[in-house]
């Protein structure tokens, strides 16, 4: 039965890019402007319509609504907003205001005060700003990017607990929101392992997202690109069909946020609730026998990221190999008995630990 096609939408943060690169044009060219083409950090070229253009004798301000697809959140409609003034300083200053929240804890890979602005969003905003500056009498520019009731929609997401207050945050690695928590999605991961078995191949690569796909497929070279497949927030789903669909070894290559919660048994990893539990990462730690003092800053870590950090900065790095062998078994577990092996990577793809799940691992055959 074909499944119906999906619709993707946008991130925050393209819609940031796309809003910040309009308001500059406008202001290059003195006129306003009703749409705008941007290249995502994808590198595919989309042109979104504006809701705003205003300009003014210093500034203009344009906004973009944000259509998160299939996949509506609590951002679904966010109005996007980039005001931009131009100067000659040869860089770009990226401001948080009004809906952007604010980093107040450490372990989310941004500086303490800055504007909750991802590291891929800040740099595509930049590079949509610098490609307008070409050959105008401006090199530099400061950006404030504001989303108009965002304090509200963040109390529909965990940011304040993670210390992110004020706001939600600016989000996104490729530019494009992949429908992930929907009933048409389970059914497409479980097509596409299907696909991979038609095809012949017996070992196949689940990831989280397109992120962890891309540095999945760097580690494992030699492996056919139908074997690598996105299975989202449906791990447990992809874990069940590998059985049902007589796949010899499932191989999962994610980041220590999703894989920490697979080590606690979550097998649907976006389930409200299903926060990372550094209690239980805590206690990974004092079964290897780490110092109390470090497995107790563990328990009290802001997220699993801040979990890294702090098992570097203490010599203790070999958790993660623990963690992915806690993944393996009980992924392997909710699989009836599927080999199972797991890799964890960090933000620049980067392998941090893996468990090789050995030929003949696990009680295969008592799947349905």
């Amino acid at each position: 039965m074909a499944t119906k096609e999906l619709r993707e939408g946008f991130t925050t943060g393209a819609c940031s890019a796309a809003a910040a690169k309009a308001a500059t044009r406008v202001l290059i060219l003195g006129q306003t402007i009703t749409e705008i083409e941007t290249t995502l950090p994808n590198k595919r070229k989309v042109i979104f319509e504006l809701k705003r253009c205003e300009i003014s004798d210093d500034s203009a301000v344009c906004s973009i609504i944000k259509d998160a697809g299939d996949d509506p959140d609590c951002t679904h409609g966010a109005e996007l907003t980039a005001l931009v003034k131009l100067n000659q300083e040869n860089k770009i200053i990226l401001k948080g205001g009004e809906g952007v929240a604010v980093v107040t804890k450490a372990g989310l890979g941004l500086e303490i005060g800055e504007p909750a602005i991802n590291p891929v969003p800040r740099k595509n905003i930049t590079e949509m700003i610098l490609e307008e500056l070409i050959g105008s009498a401006f090199s530099g520019a400061e950006v404030t990017i504001s989303v108009p009731g965002g304090q509200e929609m963040a109390k529909k997401t965990m940011n304040e607990r993670l210390g992110l207050i004020g706001g939600i945050s600016i989000l996104g690695t490729t530019g494009i929101v992949k429908p992930y928590s929907t009933a048409a999605y389970k059914a497409s991961v479980i097509q596409a392992i299907q696909v991979a078995r038609e095809y012949g191949e017996h070992s196949i690569v689940l990831t989280t997202g397109g992120k962890s796909e891309k540095f999945a497929m760097d580690l494992l070279p030699n492996m056919n690109e139908i074997s690598f497949i996105q299975v989202g927030d449906f791990i447990g789903t992809g874990i069940k069909t590998s059985i049902k669909e007589d796949i010899n070894h499932v191989i999962i290559v994610g980041m220590i946020g999703k894989l920490s919660k697979m080590a606690d048994g979550v097998m649907m990893t976006h389930r409200g609730g299903s926060s990372v539990n550094t209690k239980m990462l805590a206690n990974i730690a004092r079964s290897l026998e780490i110092p109390e003092e470090v497995c107790s800053n563990i328990e009290a870590a802001n997220t699993a990221r801040h979990v890294l950090d702090i098992c570097k900065e203490s010599g203790h790095f070999y958790i993660t190999t623990r963690i992915c062998e806690i993944v393996s078994q009980n992924c392997s577990k909710h699989g009836l008995g599927q080999r199972v092996s797991t890799y964890m990577v960090d933000f620049d793809g980067t392998l941090l630990g893996k468990f090789e799940a050995p030929e003949g691992w696990g009680i295969k055959g008592e799947a349905e």
